[in-house]
Parts: structure tokens; C-alpha cells; sequence
């Protein structure tokens, strides 16, 4: 007898879990997991990187997101009005920046900034300056495009009602507009904040005083002096501590928000 579509859906499901379960036990059976406590839980090394990889790095690492992040969202948002301007030129500076820093790796503008600018111009940025700048710089590019999509996404309801109430453009899209799409954007600016929190790594090119170091520069320095791979571990589980609580509610706006998206094509 011929099994129904149903039943056969639910024998290829039970199959992919038996081999599942068939992976896991074989994994488990042939790993050589004293040679894996040794190499990632040496439990001395995780002991001497407490409380500086907290007090120290993980601290130091929200600094920087959040320097970045600032900067970029206002940056962001100039360009992404610039984008929506009338007047041409401003549209083409502001595409013209988009592509440019949405093509380039961030790498090269931490470098640009810590030596080319001291070089060239005879201007030397602090390290907070530096990431600020840098963070913020190639962030600008993908949230101009998030906010302009946001901003369009906003029916153009609301602005001919605010026009009919004597709003200006100006105000109608300080007031009106640009208050809705933040609320439509809210997701995809918190998924550009965890991308800065990895982005922030790349401040390793630069000099650091110890009391400057983040979570990658520090795991880097740690590991340097350690007999296993600890301190990658440690390092990663501290990126997880930010990244996941940040994944977790970009879902939850997401829902509140009623799952709309916005196109940043």
C-alpha cells in the first residue's frame, strides 16, 4: 500500500533526526576529548584573563560599537536625506559615498585614518577618535541605505496630511517621517550594531596601550603567552555575551514591527 505524502514527510523526518543522533554518537565516541580539554578549557589560563577580559576588553569593546555606531547613525542619516534630495549634486555625493565605502574593505580605512591622515595632513587622531571615525565612516554607507529605505517605506499619506496641516517639508519629515521609519528600521540598525561590535577587531593595526586593548587584541595577546587555544574560547564567548542578546531582540522588533522589511537595494 502506497504511503500518503503525510506519512512519508514524517518517515524522512524521523530519519534526518535517527542520523542526526547517529553523528552525534559517533562524534562523541571517537574525539579524543582530553586532548580537546587541553586545547580549549585550560581552566588556569581562563583564571588569568579574569576580570581584565571584562573590566579591559569587553568594556573597551562596547566603547567603540558604540562610538562607531553613534557616529554612523548620524552620518547615515544625512546622507540617506542627501539620497532623497532634489537637488542632484547631493544625490550623487551621497551615492557616490555609499558605493564607495560599501566596496571597500574596513580594514583600509582604519589604516587610512591611524596613518595616512597623520601622514598627509599633519593630523593625528586618538585612539577613541580613530575607531569613532573609522567605525562610523563605513557604517554611515549601509545605514544611509537602511534609513532611506525606512523613509520611503512611509506612506506618502503622512506627509500630505502634514502639508495639509501648514507642516513644512522640513518639519514634516523631522516630526512625521523620519520618528515612522526608525521604528520600520529598528531591526536591520540593530544587526548593523552587532556587524561594528565584529568590525571593532580591526583596531589591532593600531598601537594600544594595554588599558586600550579590546576582546580581539587582548585574546591575541593572551594567547600569545598560553599553552592552548583558551583564550579564543573566552574571547568569543565574550563576543556572544553582546552579539546574542542583540540578535535575540532584532527578532523581537522584527515581530513588533509585524515582520515588514525594508529593500536597501
Amino acid at each position: 500500500m502506497a504511503l500518503s505524502k503525510r506519512k512519508r514527510a514524517e518517515y524522512f523526518r524521523y530519519s534526518q533526526y535517527t542520523l542526526l543522533v547517529v553523528i552525534a554518537l559517533v562524534i562523541a565516541f571517537l574525539a579524543d576529548w582530553e586532548q580537546i580539554r587541553t586545547a580549549f578549557f585550560n581552566f588556569k589560563t581562563m583564571g588569568d584573563m579574569f576580570p581584565n577580559v571584562i573590566t579591559i576588553a569587553l568594556k573597551n569593546t562596547l566603547i567603540y560599537t558604540a562610538l562607531g555606531f553613534a557616529f554612523g547613525l548620524a552620518l547615515g542619516l544625512v546622507l540617506a536625506l542627501m539620497k532623497l534630495s532634489s537637488i542632484a549634486p547631493y544625490r550623487w555625493i551621497a551615492t557616490v559615498y555609499i558605493e564607495f565605502f560599501r566596496g571597500i574593505p574596513a580594514l583600509l580605512v582604519f589604516i587610512g585614518l591611524a596613518f595616512g591622515v597623520p601622514l598627509a595632513f599633519q593630523i593625528q587622531f586618538d585612539i577613541y577618535s580613530t575607531v569613532m571615525l573609522a567605525l562610523g565612516i563605513v557604517g554611515a554607507a549601509y545605514m544611509a541605505e537602511t534609513i532611506r529605505a525606512g523613509i520611503q517605506a512611509v506612506p506618502k499619506g503622512q506627509v500630505e496630511a502634514a502639508r495639509s496641516l501648514g507642516m513644512s517639508q522640513g518639519r514634516a519629515m523631522i516630526t512625521i517621517v523620519i520618528p515612522q521609519a526608525f521604528r520600520i528600521i529598528l531591526p536591520p540598525l540593530t544587526n548593523e550594531l552587532i556587524l561594528l561590535t565584529k568590525d571593532s577587531s580591526l583596531i589591532y593595526i593600531i598601537g594600544l596601550a594595554r588599558d586600550q586593548y579590546e576582546l580581539t587584541k587582548f585574546g591575541r595577546e593572551t594567547l600569545s603567552r598560553s599553552p592552548s587555544l583558551t583564550p579564543i574560547l573566552v574571547v568569543g564567548l565574550c563576543y556572544l555575551i553582546i552579539t546574542l542578546p542583540l540578535g535575540y531582540l532584532s527578532r523581537y522588533l522584527e515581530r513588533r514591527s509585524g515582520g515588514k522589511k525594508v529593500s536597501v537595494l
